[in-house]
């Protein structure tokens, strides 16, 4: 967002002022040129950017028909949706995948990473795209805040799509008191330090988000290609350290007022059909961990675990996921 900056004093690059890092990158690590890409098939997908909660956000868009809203996780953007808006658009939806606040295109502002305020971005952008409603689909840190739209926005949420996230609250106990999975979650305690994570993601064209892509997927990773496109992305000025933001506020408000505020609004149940996509093999976010969220679901609620797939199921096997998604949105009466 040109003109806003840090609490140091020194500009954030939005999407429009990124062109070159401090190094002297070249044209190619531009977002425009980076995330402004096609999909599967030959399809052109229609970018754009919309206004929403005060900040402007990448959108790329494919189809017509009822508004599927879909949101990216760490460490990836709009476009690890690709397969899945040519299924939805193929399918009779209008199919949407969002950069969240300072990733990929969207803008890059010094604060505004709390999930309260992600999940009004989220459903800012259903009413900047001139929907009564849209159906939500988020994956790792896009489903928690899929999760928190659903219960804070109600009204703004037909039916609720989560992919490799439990519920905000599942994941906090968990987090604290499995320790199987604060092991498992250790990356987010080391973003806790400053800086330092910061350096490392971005270091050598960001070979580390390959790493960790790799490392958290199943026998069946996403295509080299596709994690190139990923390394790429995050060497946008600035998109590590907003990337890294959201999971410093969950950890660090753990004891304080907000965040414990938080957690008690998150009691609210959600009130709108909710399928729970989970792959068996997960090491980030254990199957155990995941299990249990439908406590929080007052209405019809579908758990699917998917054998042998890791932390990215939606590319790891995009058919079988578009197609247990589609099903869904489709059944008039989804069962419990």
């Amino acid at each position: 967002m040109t003109g806003s900056s840090t609490p140091s004093g020194q500009p954030f690059p939005g999407p429009s002022s990124a062109g070159q890092s401090p190094s002297g990158q070249s044209a190619s690590t531009q977002p425009a040129s980076v995330v402004r890409l096609d999909v599967p098939g030959g399809r052109e997908v229609t970018h754009r950017d919309v206004a929403a909660n005060g900040a402007r956000f990448h959108i790329a868009e494919l189809g017509d028909g009822p508004l599927v809203l879909l949101l990216h996780g760490f460490p990836q953007f709009w476009w690890t949706w690709r397969h899945q808006l040519v299924a939805l658009a193929d399918a009779g939806f209008r199919a949407v995948a969002m950069d969240l606040r300072g990733v990929g295109g969207s803008d890059r502002t010094p604060r505004g990473y709390d999930p309260a305020g992600l999940a009004l971005d989220v459903t800012g952008v259903i009413r900047s795209l001139g929907e009564p409603d849209a159906a939500l689909l988020g994956h790792d840190l896009g489903g928690y805040l899929a999760w928190t739209a659903a219960a804070m926005r109600p009204k703004l949420v037909r039916r609720l799509a989560v992919a490799s996230m439990p519920h905000p609250r599942r994941w906090r106990s968990a987090m604290l008191a499995d320790v199987k999975q604060t092991r498992a979650g250790s990356h987010i305690w080391g973003f806790q330090r400053p800086w330092i994570p910061e350096r490392r993601l971005t270091a050598d064209d960001g070979a580390l988000v390959g790493e960790l892509i790799r490392e958290w997927s199943g026998p069946r990773p996403p295509e080299d290609e596709a994690v190139e496109v990923y390394r790429r992305a995050m060497c946008i000025p600035s998109t590590a350290h907003c990337s890294i933001e959201p999971y410093r506020w969950l950890v660090r408000s753990l004891a304080r007022p907000d965040g414990i505020q938080f957690n008690r609004r998150m009691k609210r149940p959600v009130r709108v059909p909710t399928l729970h996509l989970h792959g068996s093999l997960d090491p980030v976010l254990r199957t155990r961990s995941a299990a249990g969220s439908g406590q929080y679901v007052e209405a019809p609620y579908r758990w699917r675990l998917f054998d042998g797939l890791g932390h990215f199921p939606h590319e790891e096997d995009p058919v079988a996921f578009s197609a247990e998604l589609i099903n869904w949105l489709k059944d008039p009466e989804p069962d419990r």
